[in-house]
């Protein structure tokens, strides 16, 4: 088993799929919501679900959210709510934070309080992630929603031998790594980021779509 833990803060169409899709990739999952109705459908799917106010700094410790290694706020209509889910998750140390957002200047608000990463819907309208990935030789793809996509693929030639440290995906890409596996199908294991990648290592990662686009992104997976 993957031994990842990521928490969903927020379980909307957006939320819920990146928890079911987490999940399914062996991920632990803790997800949270106000709503009841969308707790319940995820409840079967996820390690952890909880009815509650993910504002409440309480709350998300009493859930144990201070243990997730990624924290995933899948709200983007309450600026104040995002932002104070992203202070909360930092308090409790969380090393990797991942934000949606509805406009150009939540995104600018959310990256001053100190998220890794932002989902923009208003950049990705119209494009056809899926065959433009699968030309460039990535494996899988999976789309969360029309904004974030899970993608598995072997380790690019341009890559191997190199550090995900050295590479540092996160900053260049907005690549949030989930963790790799050495064969498809086996479970994934966790990050060795000081150890040089292999050429059949296959790596699992989260991102929003529009960095798929990118033709010097897509230049490492030729």
């Amino acid at each position: 088993m993957n031994n990842k833990t990521v928490g969903v803060l927020g379980l909307g169409v957006f939320g819920r799929t990146v928890a079911r899709e987490l999940s399914r990739y062996g991920c632990d999952v803790i997800a949270i919501d106000s709503d009841a109705a969308n707790v319940d459908a995820v409840s079967d799917e996820v390690t952890y679900a909880a009815i509650g106010d993910f504002t409440d700094l309480d709350l998300l410790k009493s859930v144990g959210l201070g243990n997730c290694d990624i924290v995933v706020v899948a709200t983007g209509t309450n600026l104040e709510s995002s932002v104070l889910a992203v202070m909360h998750s930092k308090k409790l140390g969380i090393q990797q934070i991942i934000a949606k957002a509805r406009s150009m200047t939540y995104e600018e608000v959310l990256y001053e309080v100190g998220v890794d990463a932002v989902v923009a819907p208003e950049r990705d309208s119209g494009m056809r992630l899926a065959s433009k990935i699968l030309r460039n030789n990535i494996d899988e793809v999976l789309r969360l929603d029309d904004d974030t996509s899970i993608i598995e693929f072997e380790t690019p030639d341009k890559w191997v031998g190199q550090t995900l440290i050295s590479l540092d995906l996160r900053r260049k890409f907005d690549l949030n790594l989930l963790g790799m596996r050495e064969e498809r199908g086996e479970p994934l294991t966790p990050l060795e980021i000081d150890k040089p990648l292999m050429a059949d290592t296959i790596l699992v990662a989260m991102a929003a779509s529009h960095v798929f686009e990118a033709s010097d992104y897509l230049g490492h997976f030729k």
